[in-house]
């Protein structure tokens, strides 16, 4: 089976954004993340740090969003069920040029009925992800724990709300490491290595 695209779900902190750049690099294919950010944010009219907290995090539970999203427009939406049909018309887009990875944002549910996607998700345990916050975004008043926490809970809650299935849970995926103990490097290896014998 040859896959065409590959998408990255990953836990806060655990180095998915990079791992996800890395194995682009080494493919020699797109890698459309702040990218998907950048081109919502033309069609909406939304600065980008909205859309990067709206777009990927929810605070409300509704089946109302996936019976709206297949409608196509925006009438008597919630910005946020209005972003997410940006979201999921941006990433049919992109998908749609060629074989690429995709970082987040639900793109494995929303590109799974009409391409070949190798899923992976990344993760890594609490300590390591705190290292690595601290690492790249430095300290905050709230503690890295409690970022964490509250960041993949709400990712957890985005995901459930947009796709009605577990997010991070193994078998929803192809590919699930833990890149704390692996390491990056190894993480990108395996995926690289998985995608060409899939090639083949």
């Amino acid at each position: 089976m040859s896959y065409q695209i590959i998408t990255i779900s990953r836990e806060f902190g655990s180095g998915g954004r990079t791992i996800g750049r890395e194995v682009a690099e080494r493919l020699g294919i797109p890698c459309y993340d702040q990218e998907i950010i950048e081109k919502i944010a033309e069609e909406s009219g939304f600065s980008k740090e909205y859309i990067e907290d709206k777009g990927e995090y929810a605070n409300h539970k509704s089946w109302f969003a996936n019976a709206f999203a297949s409608s196509g427009t925006s009438h008597s939406a919630s910005n946020q069920d209005y972003l997410w049909v940006l979201q999921r018309r941006v990433i049919c887009d992109l998908a749609s040029k060629g074989p690429c990875v995709i970082i987040g944002r639900c793109a494995d549910y929303i590109l799974e009925k009409d391409y070949k996607c190798l899923k992976v998700f990344i993760h890594a345990d609490m300590e390591k992800r705190k290292q690595h916050i601290l690492e790249h975004y430095g300290e905050r008043k709230e503690s890295p724990e409690k970022r964490l926490k509250d960041k993949d809970k709400k990712r957890e809650t985005y995901y459930k709300y947009y796709t009605d299935t577990e997010w991070g849970v193994a078998k929803n995926y192809h590919i699930s490491l833990d890149s704390g103990a692996l390491g990056a490097e190894r993480c990108v290896d395996i995926i690289t290595e998985i995608y060409k014998q899939a090639q083949e």
